[in-house]
């Protein structure tokens, strides 16, 4: 919105895996900051699967990127954004569906619970973003986009 505040946050991470609960309590205290301090909307649902996108990015970043990891919460509209940038320029692809896997679903449940997901090289690294409708869907289904 043009002219609007700025509600935005920003924790940069030194790889250690202590990390991915400091950015899930990080998640956490910004969404109860923009829902006390500026009035926004934030349902359980939108604080549980923030939760869970900031831990399967940092995750990830950590697994497979050397270095630091940077993450940003921002509020754009009715969303927030989980943006997760990291030093490694190999852009993640969702594996094919497989019932008898274990493990490596993080981008496969990331995709599906956010309403927008996006991944760019940057000069340096790449940044991945996934947005995450705040307010509960109106009509009672559970929000975010359906598994291709």
């Amino acid at each position: 919105m043009p002219g609007a505040p700025s509600i935005q946050d920003t924790l940069a991470l030194d790889g250690d895996s202590s990390c991915i609960a400091e950015a899930r309590h990080r998640a956490v205290d910004f969404l109860t900051r923009v829902q006390a301090e500026h009035g926004l909307p934030v349902s359980a649902r939108a604080m549980d699967l923030t939760q869970l996108v900031v831990s399967e990015l940092v995750t990830n970043a950590l697994k497979y990127a050397p270095g630091p990891v940077l993450m940003q919460l921002r509020i754009a509209g009715s969303v927030v954004e989980v943006v997760v940038w990291d030093s490694d320029p190999v852009l993640p692809v969702a594996r094919a569906a497989d019932a008898g896997r274990v493990g490596q679903h993080g981008l496969e449940i990331v995709m599906a619970v956010s309403q927008g997901f996006e991944a760019q090289q940057e000069p340096v690294g790449k940044r991945i973003t996934a947005r995450i409708a705040l307010p509960d869907d109106l009509g009672g289904g559970i929000t975010g986009r359906r598994p291709q």
